[in-house]
């Protein structure tokens, strides 16, 4: 008997590619019914999976923001509900860490939506499925947002936000890292985040060793810092490959359930791609 998929896609998702994209399932999913359903900005997951019945199946379609979205919106009973992904956004981190490449592989999101991390910023929590980034990822995030804002067409080149801002732009800060009651001190910092994946900012590898399905569900602090400016650029670089943490002076990193992360000066933070702007310190309890 042919099954019954409730396809719900994000036409913002890949840089509006999405829209486009999400019709492979017609061949992915071949001899099922498939019903599409665009998601508008104020689509109301809540109510939605209250609808979604006993046989049917839901696909959900676009990026990290969208998973996002869905596991804090939606209500606990419902996320037991069969719900799978279809990774069709720009840097698909989720995807690269559960699964590792682009397939046309539905993940099944059943399995990830229970026992996330909350991350707390001015006393709004929010689950989180890849990490919170403070400091330079936060401000690169921002960054991108004041030039979409001025063309929502254009691409936005995040290599080259990083890039100048590593080397002239980004004002690095003095942080204070408390993980699991100890606290640490650290100067020239240009980055404290937090992860519950390896993967965030469209393949930056900022925790190898992190596992999402760790049995204690502790997370991972990678705190980034340096002086010389040059040298800091060098090692960033290798963020993507996950090499950075062989420079263990300038790459710190702590694992535990509950996190407290605080900058002497406000800078921009995100989580899961998404900007909070003018932050002074977070807190996440796994």
């Amino acid at each position: 008997m042919n099954a019954k998929y409730i396809i719900l896609y994000n036409p913002l998702s890949g840089n509006r590619s999405a829209k486009k994209e999400v019709y492979k399932l017609d061949d992915i999913l071949a001899n099922n019914y498939l019903d599409y359903v665009e998601m508008t900005p104020d689509f109301d997951y809540k109510s939605f999976m209250h609808k979604v019945k006993a046989d049917e199946r839901v696909v959900l379609c676009g990026g990290d923001g969208t998973v996002n979205r869905f596991v804090n919106e939606v209500d606990e009973e419902d996320l037991n509900k069969p719900t799978f992904y279809f990774p069709l956004g720009s840097g698909n981190d989720f995807n690269r860490d559960v699964h590792g490449k682009l397939d046309n592989t539905l993940i099944n999101l059943n399995n990830y939506m229970h026992n996330l991390p909350v991350v707390t910023i001015n006393g709004k929590s929010t689950k989180f499925i890849n990490g919170v980034g403070y400091g330079i990822d936060g401000w690169c995030c921002e960054m991108g947002d004041k030039l979409r804002a001025k063309d929502s067409t254009k691409p936005i080149n995040y290599t080259s936000i990083a890039v100048k801002g590593a080397l002239f732009q980004y004002k690095k800060t003095n942080a204070t890292v408390t993980v699991d009651g100890k606290e640490y001190h650290y100067k020239d910092v240009f980055l404290a985040s937090t992860m519950k994946g390896r993967f965030y900012g469209g393949g930056m590898m900022a925790a190898p060793d992190q596992d999402r399905n760790d049995p204690d569900h502790k997370v991972s602090v990678l705190v980034f810092r340096g002086k010389i400016r040059l040298q800091v650029l060098l090692v960033f670089s290798k963020i993507f490959t996950g090499e950075h943490i062989k420079k263990p002076k300038m790459c710190i990193l702590h694992t535990g359930k509950e996190i407290k992360v605080e900058f002497d000066a406000p800078r921009a933070a995100q989580v899961d791609g998404e900007t909070e702007l003018g932050i002074k310190s977070y807190t996440v309890k796994a």
